[in-house]
């Protein structure tokens, strides 16, 4: 590197130091030329010349001593600037380096903040789906329950009505019997409802028909029931076997009345119902 020859600007501490050696140099030069006596001393005697020679002596003992101290000063000087020099990148670097460090703690918290919030969004929005999906599910799955059990039962009642037919068609028609009679009591429905019935190839006998007859309606033919699950819906068990309109419908008897009240139609029905479902009205025992 090629050296450069200055002058060093003076700062405040070298003006200073200056200062004090001048002061100090001065006193000792007036030291220096005033004698140790108050005599006064002839000039160009050999005592002057002594005294002389001895002023000059301590001049250059102050110059060297000024001279050396304003060397020392002046290295200290520049050793202190240099010092700060060099602090002064560092300390730059280092709040620079805080700076920094400052900023990416900050820049983490705001990611983290960031995630923390996505993660509560993805959350909610996956409950908030998985409870519509299982909303949907249980929807879908009561929706094919209700129709499979309505395919069911539109199935059961073709069957029946089907077969129903087939056996009303096979058995011989009603034979009017002008001469016989029957008395309007229960007596006389059952039998009446068996002579119908023993016509139409319907099996049962006057025990199974009275016994469920007296636990289905006690021998009422008006009887109504308005409180089980058939009310419910809307189509209440009635008469004295308690048919409920759509199994008289398609059970109903050809010949008998139409009106299911009808003590004869509405145990004729009942008999052709049983009989289908479970072989006679006498295998019959509770509610059917």
């Amino acid at each position: 590197m090629p050296k450069h020859s200055h002058s060093p600007t003076l700062t405040k501490h070298h003006k200073i130091a200056l200062a004090g050696v001048a002061t100090l140099g001065a006193a000792a030069l007036a030291f220096s030329a005033v004698p140790s006596s108050a005599e006064t001393v002839a000039t160009g005697s050999p005592q002057a010349a002594a005294q002389v020679a001895y002023g000059t002596e301590q001049i250059k003992n102050v110059k060297g001593t000024v001279t050396d101290q304003l060397a020392f000063q002046n290295v200290k000087v520049e050793a202190i600037a240099a010092k700060k020099k060099a602090a002064t990148p560092h300390t730059l670097h280092m709040a620079h380096v805080k700076q920094a460090h400052a900023l990416h703690v900050a820049h983490v918290k705001k990611v983290q903040a960031a995630h923390a919030a996505h993660t509560a969004h993805v959350k909610k929005a996956h409950a908030a789906h998985t409870a519509k999906v299982k909303a949907a599910h249980a929807a879908h799955v009561k929706h094919v329950e209700a129709a499979a059990k309505q395919a069911a039962h539109a199935a059961h009642v073709k069957h029946a009505a089907k077969q129903a037919a087939s056996r009303s068609a096979l058995r011989p028609q009603i034979q009017q019997v002008a001469a016989k009679t029957y008395s309007n009591t229960l007596d006389g429905w059952i039998r009446q409802a068996l002579d119908i019935m023993k016509a139409k190839g319907i099996p049962g006998s006057y025990n199974g028909l009275h016994r469920n007859i007296m636990r289905e309606s006690s021998g009422n033919p008006n009887a109504i029931n308005n409180w089980d699950i058939n009310a419910i819906n809307g189509i209440p068990s009635k008469g004295l076997l308690q048919v409920i309109p759509p199994t008289f419908a398609t059970y109903h008897v050809n010949g008998t009345s139409w009106n299911i009240y009808d003590p004869v139609a509405n145990i004729t029905a009942a008999a052709n119902y049983a009989a289908n479902r479970y072989g006679s009205i006498d295998n019959v025992n509770s509610a059917y």
